[in-house]
């Protein structure tokens, strides 16, 4: 009998411990690199939303280091950033329907080029390939005054869109979106 209470102990304490642990991944805000969101008001109830995580420097080298110059990267951290709008837009002058897709990004020194992929759903790695690429863009590249700890994604308003800007470390990529 004591056999059985002491197995039957045992086994509580494992499953709540699995399920402290559970519930501790699922709470997605005590992650390192914390989930965030940007979203632009086109007007008329149209928006432009972003979902993103945000990773920390940590006194790393950002970009042509953690994040090297000439290849894809996810522009955050865990989940891919996912990019939904609710109105046709005009991302860099091309044209992108209302929909969901994900981004990412080919940072360089001078430039930045913006993917928006068809391909929705993935974790943030590894790209999907150019086959499911929607749109490529330009984006561009300034220095920032100080040390941006946090990767962000912002809009700006402007006219009749934004311009998201992606700042991290002492970089800013910037791009014009317009509603079409």
């Amino acid at each position: 009998m004591r056999r059985q209470i002491a197995v039957f102990s045992g086994l509580c304490l494992s499953l709540s411990i699995l399920a402290t642990q559970a519930s501790c991944q699922s709470d997605k805000s005590k992650r390192p690199s914390p989930p965030a969101q940007a979203q632009c008001d086109l007007g008329g109830g149209k928006t432009l939303t972003v979902d993103y995580s945000s990773p920390r420097a940590k006194g790393r080298k950002v970009f042509g280091g953690l994040v090297p110059y000439g290849e894809v990267w996810r522009a955050g951290a865990n989940e891919a950033t996912t990019f939904v709008t609710t109105t046709d837009l005009k991302v860099g002058g091309k044209d992108v329907p209302a929909g969901k897709y994900t981004i990412f990004t080919i940072p360089e020194q001078n430039k930045w080029t913006l993917i928006i992929s068809k391909k929705t759903g993935e974790w943030g790695i590894p790209y999907p390939g150019e086959g499911s690429d929607f749109a490529r863009t330009e984006m561009s590249v300034s220095s920032v005054p100080g040390h941006v700890e946090d990767f962000m994604i912002a809009f700006e308003k402007s006219g009749d869109g934004c311009k998201l800007h992606m700042t991290w470390e002492n970089t800013q990529a910037s791009v014009d979106i317009a509603k079409k």
